[in-house]
């Protein structure tokens, strides 16, 4: 089957200190060259993202508009670039920060062939969480959404494709692992070069936390900051990633309405606010819910 390619190479990657995923290496080569090698069979390839140095020829560069709006204003960039040089039936739809993802290529393409009049394929992990983006979809559909949106900047990228009559498609083990925090990288065997900037940021972190629980006379609570990090990791993928913060926020603040009431103690309060916050992100996402 034909079909062009958009790799998402941008984001701020706030939660690697601001360290750019596509340089980050695995395996003796970045994660933007698997991602080149992933989808190889592409007719045309465009990288999103900041201006990448030695990128192969013929492969194409685009920017979302305005920078760092997210991924769903990035497919449509990659959108326009490739409608005004070779327009292909299918767009493999690419993040550039998941090693394993050939696997899932294979998968989706084999999937999306077989079945005539779906318009397209977004692979499932295993623990049943679908990623969009590691999916294939009809171009004139993508183009008719993305036509259709009102805005793109930092839309959820499951609300650009709900219309769309896609397959859900089971992929092996690992394709669809990504890198959000420097825990996701150690855990796939990246290379961590940057070891002691890592540890400052946790140390910057960890002191800006006893900062704030010293402000608000908080001294005794105990703060997991990593868990609070990943509950605003799964609302920035799951809704938009404005969520993050505002999760977060109510999430601490149900908590302490919690204790206040007598209802529960602090580790315990807390720990039923975040995990009650990852429940909803997560629903949020799945076909059928709510989205407006």
């Amino acid at each position: 089957m034909e079909f062009n390619a958009v790799i998402l190479a941008g984001g701020r990657a706030t939660r690697l200190g601001g360290v750019p995923k596509p340089g980050l290496r695995y395996d003796g080569a970045s994660l933007l060259s698997h991602a080149l090698d992933s989808v190889r069979g592409a007719s045309r390839i465009v990288v999103v993202g900041p201006r990448q140095d030695g990128l192969p020829d013929g492969v194409l560069s685009a920017r979302e508009e305005p920078a760092y709006a997210g991924p769903a204003a990035a497919i449509a960039a990659g959108l326009a670039v490739l409608g005004s040089t070779d327009p292909a039936p299918w767009t493999l739809v690419l993040a550039c920060d998941m090693p394993h993802a050939s696997r899932g290529v294979a998968a989706i393409l084999e999937e999306v062939a077989g079945h005539h009049g779906t318009e397209g394929a977004m692979a499932v992990s295993s623990d049943g969480r679908q990623q969009p983006l590691l999916g294939i979809y009809s171009t004139q559909a993508l183009e008719r959404e993305v036509a259709a949106a009102r805005s793109l900047t930092n839309a959820s990228v499951f609300k650009l494709l709900a219309r769309l009559n896609v397959l859900a498609v089971a992929v092996p083990d690992g394709s669809t692992d990504d890198v959000d925090t420097w825990e996701d990288a150690a855990a796939l065997g990246i290379d961590n070069d940057l070891e002691a900037d890592v540890k400052s940021q946790d140390e910057t972190l960890e002191e800006w936390c006893r900062t704030l629980l010293q402000a608000f006379e908080l001294e005794g609570v105990d703060v997991d900051v990593n868990e609070i990090l990943a509950v605003a990791g799964v609302a920035a993928h799951s809704v938009v990633r404005p969520a993050a913060p505002l999760t977060t926020f109510i999430a601490g603040y149900a908590a302490g309405m919690a204790r206040g009431i007598g209802q529960a103690n602090d580790d315990a309060a807390m720990a039923a606010a975040l995990d009650l916050a990852r429940q909803v992100a997560k629903q949020y996402a799945e076909p059928g819910a709510e989205t407006e």
